[in-house]
């Protein structure tokens, strides 16, 4: 067998194999399977909610949008300030989920009076991911996509046919 027919029938081959894999499946994947951490915070006076925005190194993510929801609703929007901080008012006691682009939370929060001595003053609200930082996401997200899968295997089929039919003499 020579190599160009080898070539054919890896092509050949891959094209099968990505047929058969189910795409949407592995985009779909969950990065982490961990339930979620309530975190107890202490509401200050008015019920404001105190926090900032970090990376996971601890720099602060400045001029982020961050929403406030409870349940299955979202009570408010706030865009954080140059150091990260955010501050959403008029809470009561309760479950809320605090997020952002790159990450989120929640947190049980508590009145001064009824907080539980190991409550924290301020919620922290860890960005997972930063503006063009998605690492090897954005391609495993790019290979998901059949049309592209597609024409990587037509390119890897054409050029060889090109280069070997640009080695043929032409006939008169």
């Amino acid at each position: 067998m020579n190599g160009f027919t080898f070539v054919q029938r890896l092509a050949v081959s891959l094209a099968a194999a990505g047929l058969c894999v189910p795409q949407m499946a592995l985009a779909a994947t969950p990065l982490n399977h961990q339930p979620p951490v309530i975190a107890d915070v202490r509401l200050n006076e008015g019920g404001v909610l105190i926090g900032q925005v970090v990376t996971p190194h601890g720099v602060a993510v400045p001029d982020t949008d961050v929403l406030l929801g409870s349940g299955d609703q979202a009570v408010n929007t706030v865009k954080s300030d140059q150091n990260g901080h955010f501050t959403f008012a008029g809470l009561s006691n309760g479950v809320y989920q605090v997020s952002t682009a790159g990450g989120q939370q929640v947190y049980r929060l508590w009145t001064a009076e009824t907080a539980p001595p190991a409550a924290q003053p301020h919620a922290i609200l860890v960005a997972d991911t930063v503006r063009g930082q998605q690492g090897m996401r954005c391609f495993r997200d790019l290979m998901a996509n059949p049309w592209v899968v597609a024409a990587i295997i037509a390119t890897a089929v054409a050029i060889p046919v090109a280069i070997h039919n640009a080695k043929e003499p032409s006939s008169p």
